[in-house]
């Protein structure tokens, strides 16, 4: 029986992921250097290492690429006040499951991005705890993350349940040895997810697999 919910956060509560690639791909233009869709999904969604070491082949040396990830930074805190960002039917579902499961939200954005992310949703109150990059040593693919929600939790491994959208937290959450439903945006429809426990169209199914 499922006790506790882990819950990514871009793309499985709001609409955040083509702000960070349209950041980080403006950033890297201005240095002449294209990022694709595709390289995009592979790297950001798939393995999880980033792009800038598209820059590094160019010659740029570390400290341009600081000040590279700095910009694409700011560019995202700025895109990400813009406009209402929970994706339809998120809230509905929280509402349905809050005070039969604990939850977490499990995320490798930035504390800074996070809070900006949230500073209106008013999804928090819904969740027990959260974590954020800076909490754990290790970012998704690795477990660490989802083994420190497991400790938060208090629960067994059998008794929770991950929530993700990209294959990068699919291979974190199982080898955390746990569980995953996957919900895939328009950027990882593509994906195989193997391993996933389901692959749901919508968010507003979840409820129905628990």
């Amino acid at each position: 029986m499922i006790k506790a919910i882990f819950w990514d956060n871009d793309g499985v509560l709001v609409d955040t992921e083509r702000l960070y690639f349209q950041a980080t791909r403006e950033v890297l233009g201005q240095a002449g250097i294209e990022l694709t869709p595709a390289q995009y999904l592979e790297w950001f969604m798939v393995q999880g290492t980033g792009a800038w070491h598209l820059a590094a082949e160019r010659g740029f040396p570390p400290a341009a690429i600081d000040r590279m990830r700095q910009e694409r930074n700011a560019r995202y805190s700025d895109l990400l006040g813009r406009e209402p960002l929970v994706i339809p039917g998120v809230r509905e579902v929280l509402e349905a499951l809050h005070g039969s499961y604990t939850m977490g939200i499990v995320t490798s954005s930035e504390r800074e991005h996070f809070e900006i992310i949230h500073r209106s949703s008013g999804l928090l109150p819904y969740f027990q705890f959260v974590l954020t990059n800076g909490d754990y040593t290790h970012s998704k693919p690795h477990p660490e993350p989802y083994l420190l929600a497991v400790e938060r939790s208090g629960f067994r491994k059998a008794e929770c349940l991950v929530v993700e959208d990209t294959e990068r937290g699919l291979t974190a959450a199982l080898a955390a040895g746990l569980a995953c439903v996957v919900v895939p945006t328009d950027l990882t429809r593509r994906c195989a997810f193997a391993g996933a426990r389901h692959v749901l169209e919508s968010i507003t199914e979840l409820p129905t697999v628990l």
